[in-house]
């Protein structure tokens, strides 16, 4: 089973990321955390990384199910969400599946919520490819 979603799209990286940005919002997520890997190694290794920044994004009626099914699934949250540059204009977006990481845990309330959060993330993911605007 593979444990995430992802979509390659034509954008610059900027462009990538307000898409990848406003179309979370439009299903209900904010993002808490933003993490530009690209940057930190550099500063922190000094090597030269390409263009991948790691959002941390959350539904908070989703993470609120979440938390009342299983009080330990804050270890699991938020959902990251990559974006990563391949090439010139060649911008991959990967969400994790949260199917995919819940299934250690033997709860069938939170395996319900995962599969209505990773419906929310795919669409995320799909509108990606008509510019965000879907």
């Amino acid at each position: 089973m593979k444990y995430y979603i992802t979509q390659k799209i034509d954008a610059t990286f900027e462009q990538a990321l307000d898409r990848v940005k406003k179309s979370l919002g439009r299903e209900g997520f904010g993002v808490l955390t933003e993490i530009n890997l690209h940057d930190k190694l550099k500063e922190k290794l000094d090597v030269d990384f390409r263009r991948y920044t790691i959002l941390g994004a959350c539904n908070p009626a989703y993470a609120y199910k979440a938390l009342q099914s299983e009080d330990k699934i804050g270890t699991m949250l938020p959902c990251n969400v990559v974006v990563q540059e391949l090439g010139r204009n060649v911008i991959e977006v990967a969400a994790v599946d949260p199917i995919a990481s819940m299934l250690a845990i033997e709860n069938p309330q939170l395996t319900q919520i995962a599969g209505e959060v990773k419906g929310k993330l795919e669409k995320v993911i799909e509108s990606l490819q008509s510019g965000g605007e879907s």
